[in-house]
């Protein structure tokens, strides 16, 4: 008990160390940029006076030390106020509330579209190994793990919504119409061409660790005595080879929580998605320091408990490779 406690401490202390040298960092790279908040709250109105800019910043605390701003919203954060944000005019939990259901719904339909795809080419790539099928599959998880998110989305914006027609260009309900009075056949629909975007990014991952594994535990002797006393293909495959492969699956999976919140920042800004990751450009742009921040936080905890997750499934599924998480 003491040592399962003492795992959950050190944890904790890991994920608050990660978090506060992830705020400083952020906050810095904001403070150092050429972007001026006062003018970008208020669209860099040419009319604006000295005396006007002067109260903006001083509603803001603009004008105090750049130390005692980065203080003042690291107590208040950890008090439960987020502050602000300068450029939508209202506090930055509402922002979030808002915003993080469709980020949610993107990113955990994108992470489960990768997961099941990849692990279905995987096994395919390797039951059918030193074939033109394994081949083709190789090449396009190679391809997919050196091409960049807004590059994939923007060809398929193109073929998809330009050419074909089959889906809209962006925004997650029809334009001209309230979200309330939006249909769930309509929302899907806009949903599905960003989170398919999104997902190319854990495919190749996934696929290439599938099969590396699903060809070991192939070329393994129980599969070869399997093999001489009859068993077919798909009983290899749900006998041997779903236990073996689907935890280094899993394992790569949650790992790539990060590069997921990282790909919807991109994919939300190619379709004009309204969610946490176009938020956070529009913060970065216009330094809303309070805004930014608060996003950055988010990701940071988001990613951190993936890994953990990740930790923790791989010790549970395979007893063999237990360690401390």
């Amino acid at each position: 008990m003491k040592n399962v406690l003492s795992i959950i401490l050190t944890k904790i202390l890991r994920c608050l160390l990660l978090l506060l040298g992830v705020s400083i960092l952020s906050f810095t790279l904001l403070k150092i940029s050429p972007v001026d908040p006062v003018l970008a709250s208020v669209n860099y109105d040419p009319n604006l006076t000295a005396e006007q800019y002067a109260r903006i910043a001083a509603y803001y605390g603009l004008n105090k030390p750049v130390a005692m701003q980065y203080v003042i919203w690291l107590k208040n954060f950890i008090c439960g106020n987020m502050g602000m944000s300068l450029v939508h005019r209202e506090a930055v939990s509402e922002i979030i509330r808002q915003r993080a259901g469709a980020s949610a719904v993107l990113m955990g339909v994108s992470w489960i579209i990768s997961g099941v795809l990849g692990f279905l080419l995987g096994t395919v790539a390797a039951f059918k190994r030193e074939t033109i099928w394994d081949s083709l599959i190789k090449w396009f998880s190679y391809v997919q793990a050196t091409v960049p998110t807004f590059w994939i989305g923007l060809i398929f914006l193109l073929i998809f919504s330009v050419y074909l027609q089959w889906f809209p260009i962006g925004i997650s309900v029809p334009i001209g119409r309230l979200s309330a009075d939006v249909s769930l056949a309509e929302k899907i629909h806009h949903l599905m061409l960003p989170a398919f975007t999104l997902s190319v990014l854990g495919i190749a991952n996934v696929t290439l660790h599938t099969r590396e594994k699903m060809i070991d535990v192939l070329n393994s002797e129980y599969v070869i005595f399997a093999r001489a006393r009859g068993e077919s293909s798909f009983q290899i495959f749900r006998n041997h080879c779903i236990r073996n492969a689907v935890v280094p699956a899993i394992t790569i999976h949650f790992s790539y929580f990060g590069e997921l919140f990282g790909g919807s920042v991109l994919a939300e800004e190619v379709f004009s998605y309204p969610g946490l990751g176009s938020t956070l450009t529009e913060a970065g742009l216009k330094g809303d320091a309070p805004l930014l921040l608060a996003i950055v936080i988010i990701g940071a905890v988001f990613v951190f408990w993936g890994n953990t997750i990740a930790d923790v499934l791989n010790s549970l599924l395979n007893p063999a490779l237990r360690r401390q998480v």
